[in-house]
């Protein structure tokens, strides 16, 4: 199959230790799904993991997830504050080929829009292979708001979101070209790099 052909595969991951023993509902996985369902025009799948903070874990996860099952992009969400148990940026750098720090800069840009304790957020974004991996917040308003960004009232965007920048990434890195819903987010790619749609 050709990367023309090739469906989107999305690994979501959701590392919490209370969630994932079941003492409260996970609310990062059904967020994701919620968001993507609305913003991707082309068609994808995903895989969902689970897990507790554990760093071994969460290395294993990624690397199952990109080596073994070849997802393109891998959102994580959970662990990335201050707290000892927050290790989830620790386990997503040791896993790394190359750290896309654009990524991380501008969540915490759009986050300080509404709290000051952003500052305290540790996200990365890295390549491994093919494929890109970024930490997003745990709460599923910040998530929205990350992968979304801003608009005023009218709808006009005030601070691009994240995932503006996520197809043309995965272009570059060797994956199938997604394409989005403008109304939801605008996937940006240079005039060279957009590929005319088909005929209906």
């Amino acid at each position: 199959m050709s990367v023309l052909d090739e469906e989107l595969l999305i690994g979501l991951v959701s590392i919490s230790d209370r969630a994932s023993a079941g003492t409260y509902r996970d609310e990062g996985i059904p967020s994701l799904k919620e968001w993507l369902a609305r913003a991707l025009a082309t068609p994808w799948r995903d895989e969902t993991r689970l897990i507790p903070d554990e760093r071994p874990l969460i290395e294993s996860t990624l690397i199952d997830l990109v080596d073994r099952l070849g997802c393109h992009l891998i959102l994580t969400t959970g662990g990335t504050g201050p707290a000892p148990r927050d290790i989830t940026p620790e386990a997503t750098m040791a896993v790394a080929d190359r750290v896309m720090p654009g990524f991380g800069e501008q969540m915490r840009r759009i986050s300080l829009e509404f709290v000051p304790t952003a500052i305290l957020s540790r996200q990365v974004a890295v390549i491994r292979k093919q494929a890109l991996i970024i930490n997003l917040p745990g709460q599923p308003k910040s998530i929205r708001e990350t992968l979304e960004g801003l608009k005023n009232p009218e709808g006009k965007t005030l601070v691009p979101g994240i995932f503006s920048a996520v197809p043309y990434c995965i272009d570059l890195i060797g994956g199938p070209y997604a394409e989005t819903h403008d109304d939801v987010i605008k996937a940006f790619r240079p005039k060279s790099a957009v590929r005319a749609k088909p005929p209906a």
